[in-house]
């Protein structure tokens, strides 16, 4: 024979699980706090840079995604791969990256790029990436806009005794138009004449990003310690729009 549910206990049930379902949809509600991830670039070693004494110069194998792209500007194609890929002794110390001290003829940008979509560096989206620097270089954050428009942001990071994590929003980032072939400052014209010489890119559209990347405005200085940057991974959290529907859309 069942028992009676006293009417008190039937009310305490009842409070609980309006309580349940109320913690429930305030979660639904809430709203995110970052973007998801759009790519990242993980750097490997492929089997034909098997040979651990030489430093190589970064090839688009050197990224573990298919999808990501890579591309060269300025002086880039003199940088290095360097340090020890993931999974073997000494990786946790020395991660596997990019090295830029031979980088002499000039400054560089390099950037990646998903083949299928654009990215939207807008609202929540942030980057992390791995840096260590050495003179007075710095690393500073490179846009490539669906229209073409290539900027350095200006934001710089540097970590000379060691490869530092930095996560960073582009939200606040003044930007400066970039001559993709020198990689020097350039202005942009009419758009942006003011009498302090100010070249700051005015509203520039990030919400349809081409590239993304990184570039040091100053030559290396050769082998050893005198001046370069170092990077690790690169991760890229934002929104993404398919190519074809950006395309479209600004027609």
């Amino acid at each position: 024979m069942f028992r009676s549910i006293p009417a008190r206990a039937i009310l305490v049930l009842l409070m609980l699980s309006a309580m349940v379902c109320g913690a429930f949809a305030q979660e639904a509600r809430r709203p995110p706090t970052s973007a998801p991830l759009a790519f990242k670039v993980d750097w490997v070693r492929p089997k034909n840079q098997e040979d651990t004494k030489v430093r190589y110069m970064p090839v688009q194998e050197n990224i573990a995604d298919p999808n990501v792209v890579m591309t060269f500007y300025g002086a880039a194609k003199q940088i290095l791969t360097t340090g020890i890929p993931a999974g073997l002794p000494g990786s946790d110390i020395t991660p596997y990256g990019v090295w830029t001290g031979t980088a002499e003829a000039g400054p560089f940008a390099v950037t990646f790029k998903l083949k299928d979509k654009y990215v939207d560096l807008t609202g929540l989206s942030n980057i992390k990436w791995y840096t260590k620097t050495s003179g007075f270089h710095v690393v500073r954050p490179v846009v490539k806009l669906a229209n073409g428009t290539m900027m350095v942001g200006d934001l710089a990071f540097s970590s000379v005794p060691k490869l530092t994590l930095s996560e960073f929003s582009l939200t606040n980032v003044r930007w400066i138009k970039l001559d993709p072939a020198r990689v020097v400052t350039v202005n942009m014209g009419q758009l942006t004449a003011n009498p302090n010489n100010e070249i700051w890119a005015p509203n520039p559209d990030l919400s349809k990003v081409d590239e993304i990347g990184f570039a040091d405005l100053m030559p290396g200085s050769g082998h050893g310690t005198g001046g370069y940057i170092q990077l690790g991974n690169i991760e890229v959290y934002a929104n993404t729009v398919p190519r074809a529907t950006a395309t479209s859309s600004s027609r």
